[in-house]
């Protein structure tokens, strides 16, 4: 075993070399690090048998280890941020620590210039102009939408069926992107489309982000060849709708409607149609599967809980019925949100991440030198023992206030940090609260008799196939049922127009049938329509519903999850420099 080598931090003096080298971590008073090689490396493979093997086994033998470990990827080297600090240090210097390295290559591959994998010079300014579709004056709009879906899916199960619910929170998180992305162009045809192809593309992106040579995607097998037909598939549906919005020529009050009006505040440049469907092409990726991940842990973890259950299911009850108060409630939900903020602790969707090194710098007072590749892992720092007490244990207690460390909530990243932050974290906080709201308030949930369940790391990280068999909780009294004649119209995002451009960020398989089965359901329990009340379209109509509908606040961690006023721990560390963009207020 390689010698542990205690590293004192530099004092803050100019390294004699031919370009200046970038010292991370001006704001954290001077400690030593420990930087050294990760254990269990082997000949010419490195650490790659290991990482294809377990890797989240691998990940969580690393705490401990030290704060930056060396990881060989065959003959190549990179490193691994394992404390805290340094992945603050890390991500809050994106100009010398840029997207990139095997994983965000590969997935550039697949959505292009998005916003997700953009490099720095393009990034910046492609958040300035999609955050005003992120702002919490769009947010009803947007709840709208998810408590339709949740409550029609809801409505559909029977007491004592087994239902896939990974699968169906797959199905509803694409449903709820492709509603709020397309809006009325949003057919049955094309949510169905999305349906069958997204999960086979994210399949393929997963393996060609672990496949260490190109090699293997270009043999005809049978994953290359769904893998290619569904990406084609996904990418003509997504040009079609960006066509026949062109050819509709109104603003229609949704995403695409914000992509396409948008101009760079400096240019005054709109998007390209390429610029359009990359961005799209990322909601997708960035918004369906990892909240259906969160949302299938949620609920195992719920289940394997009873005292944790109890008083989920307690805190709901206490609501008044109907869909307006649960999108008024949807940002109170104290015990509901201490309950997402544990679930994504244990179960990080997002659980590991690189960057590239763009230019000389210092981390934990190691020299990287440009092209070095740096890896942190949300799922090593939420499970460490050194940081969470009985890191395995479901205890959304542990983010109470008094609780919480200054540690912990530097390590609590399900959503990134810095400027680089999630920009639509706060849409699947929101989205993941509904979802346990419309869930747990009518169903409890068990593991199906006889099934077995592992945490699954693919291109996010999920429970894989959750067979549970749901049992009907006793129901509340609900509203009386709206009318045609009284039921207002479902509230729509606001229009591009409503937004000015600086503002801050932010079926399954049964298909028919099972709308079919939800909408007879509603019927007969009196939940028929929507009955909210529209957001409307001007700048004024949706702030004053936006005051009504606070965006959640990730429990403990004093972070709102839309960053709208209270950023990252972060971030509150240092004022934004030259380099560095705040998460707009």
């Amino acid at each position: 075993m390689a010698a542990t080598t205690p590293v004192q931090a530099p004092p803050r003096v100019d390294r004699p070399g031919p370009e200046p080298v970038r010292r991370s971590g001006a704001h954290v008073p001077e400690r030593s690090y420990v930087v050294r090689p990760a254990p269990g490396a082997v000949p010419v493979l490195g650490h790659v048998w290991r990482l294809w093997r377990d890797p989240l086994a691998f990940l969580r033998s690393l705490a401990g280890q030290g704060d930056l470990l060396e990881i060989r990827i065959g003959p190549k080297r990179a490193y691994l941020a394992a404390d805290p600090d340094v992945v603050r240090d890390l991500l809050q210097d994106p100009r010398t620590f840029d997207k990139g390295g095997p994983l965000f290559d590969t997935a550039r591959r697949l959505t292009g210039n998005g916003l997700v994998t953009s490099r720095y010079a393009d990034h910046r300014g492609q958040r300035r102009m999609l955050q005003p579709a992120f702002h919490a004056a769009q947010m009803p709009g947007y709840t709208d939408i998810m408590i339709e879906e949740f409550e029609a899916e809801a409505a559909s199960w029977r007491s004592g069926e087994v239902v896939d619910v990974r699968q169906r929170m797959q199905a509803l998180t694409l449903r709820i992107v492709t509603r709020t992305m397309f809006g009325e162009l949003a057919s049955e045809a094309t949510i169905d489309g999305v349906q069958e192809c997204l999960p086979v593309i994210m399949d393929g992106v997963y393996r060609r982000m672990v496949t260490p040579t190109r090699l293997a995607e270009r043999l005809p097998t049978a994953h290359n060849r769904a893998y290619e037909q569904a990406l084609t598939h996904m990418h003509e549906v997504i040009d079609r709708t960006i066509a026949d919005y062109h050819a509709r020529g109104r603003d229609e009050g949704d995403l695409l409607s914000l992509l396409v009006n948008t101009r760079d505040p400096e240019t005054g440049a709109p998007l390209s149609d390429q610029e359009i469907h990359d961005q799209v092409m990322t909601m997708y990726l960035g918004g369906s599967e990892t909240t259906a991940n969160a949302m299938a842990s949620a609920f195992h973890l719920i289940s394997e809980a009873p005292d944790v259950e109890a008083r989920l299911h307690a805190e709901l009850d206490a609501l008044p019925p109907g869909r307006e108060a649960l999108r008024e409630a949807v940002g109170h939900l104290d015990y509901a949100s201490r309950v997402t903020t544990e679930a994504l602790r244990m179960r990080p969707p997002v659980w590991l991440a690189t960057r590239t090194t763009t230019r000389p710098a210092e981390l934990a007072g190691r020299r990287i030198e440009p092209g070095t590749i740096l890896l942190y892992s949300p799922y090593l720092l939420h499970l460490d023992p050194a940081t969470y007490e009985a890191p395995d244990r479901f205890d959304p207690d542990r983010w109470l206030p008094e609780r919480t460390t200054r540690r912990q909530r530097t390590a609590f990243l399900p959503f990134g940090a810095g400027n680089r932050q999630c920009i639509g974290n706060g849409f699947s906080m929101i989205e993941v609260n509904v979802a346990l709201a419309t869930v747990a308030s009518r169903w409890t949930l068990r593991l199906a008799p006889g099934a077995s369940l592992s945490t699954t790391p693919a291109a996010s990280l999920g429970p894989g196939p959750l067979p549970m068999t749901v049992q009907a909780r006793p129901r509340r009294e609900t509203a009386a049922p709206a009318t045609a004649a009284t039921a207002p119209a479902p509230a729509k995002a606001a229009p591009a127009s409503a937004v000015p451009a600086t503002a801050g960020p932010a079926m399954d398989a049964a298909g028919t049938a099972r709308t079919a089965r939800a909408g007879a359901a509603m019927a007969a329990t009196g939940t028929a329509g929507t009955a909210t009340a529209a957001a409307g379209t001007t700048a004024t109509a949706t702030v004053a519903a936006a005051k009504a509908a606070p965006v959640p606040v990730l429990a403990g961690t004093g972070t709102t999850a839309a960053g709208s006023e209270d950023v990252c721990p972060f971030q509150r560390t240092a004022a934004p420099g030259p380099d560095s963009v705040e998460v707009a207020r």
